[in-house]
């Protein structure tokens, strides 16, 4: 039976909903001091006086993310390819892999800015360092996942390596591949803000740095609702594109059992 979106939407919106009264009623109980908590009714009211310039600094912040994520996406692609054709490729790449994690974005962007200076090319940098190793772990499950047997029969048949990539271990990464696209979206946002932290000229953390030294908090609760929000928006782009590239994952049981009665009809 086909789920009623309505249903599946409600849960989250009513979260939402709940966690914003409850904002409301700390700002107004003045829980905390209300300089350093507005309400979200001040957040709201800033975003609409200041959306012009606010989305001249997102736009800069999308642009460093979607050049970051894109090289990063395609680094770890490459990678998980190499490691899994070759395993002394693994062996000496895997856990190198695994050491960058234990050392977090903040640590290495002021790097970057004194490597790079202040241009876009030490917060794309930051962002390909995030968004990789998702990508090359996700990928690299994904090709060691493949049905055995398949390879065996491909094999048998003489396909080559090219064909048994293209045609059994790709297909049967797809999952992992959307799953890790969707951490590195999420992850590219971010790592960009935390890179303008340090420094630049124009971005959303180059904004939160200038409002944080005048007190205005509304204004930095208006960056980090744009953060969340273009996160969430590529999130969603994500899932629409897996939805296109592999629609029986989201097929529902009607679906299913109609292709299942093709396929018999077409046996018999």
């Amino acid at each position: 039976m086909k789920k009623k979106p309505g249903k599946e939407n409600f849960i989250p919106v009513a979260v939402i909903l709940v966690l914003l009264i409850i904002w409301q009623l700390a700002w107004y109980l003045e829980w905390v001091p209300r300089f350093m908590l507005p309400s979200p009714l001040n957040v709201g009211k800033t975003l609409v006086e200041q959306w012009p310039l606010l989305m001249h600094h997102a736009g800069a912040t999308l642009l460093e993310a979607a050049l970051g994520l894109v090289i990063g996406v395609l680094m770890g692609f490459g990678c998980a390819t190499l490691m899994d054709a070759f395993p002394l490729v693994k062996k000496g790449l895997y856990p190198i892999l695994v050491l960058t994690q234990t050392v977090p974005p903040v640590a290495i962007a002021p790097l970057l800015i004194l490597w790079f200076d202040y241009d876009i090319w030490p917060k794309v940098i930051l962002v390909v360092l995030v968004s990789f190793f998702p990508m090359a772990v996700g990928l690299l499950q994904g090709f060691q996942s493949a049905d055995p047997d398949m390879i065996k029969l491909m094999k048998s048949m003489n396909a080559g390596r090219w064909q048994i990539f293209r045609h059994v271990k790709f297909p049967s990464a797809m999952g992992e591949f959307f799953s890790g696209l969707r951490i590195a979206v999420s992850y590219s946002v971010v790592g960009a803000v935390i890179a303008e932290w340090l420094g630049g000229f124009v971005g959303l953390g180059v904004y939160m740095t200038r409002v944080k030294k005048s007190l205005s908090y509304d204004k930095m609760f208006a960056v980090i609702v744009i953060v969340s929000a273009l996160s969430l928006l590529l999130i969603f782009i994500v899932k629409i594109l897996e939805r296109v590239a592999m629609p029986w994952v989201y097929a529902t049981e009607e679906e299913k059992s109609d292709r299942k009665k093709h396929k018999k009809e077409i046996n018999k």
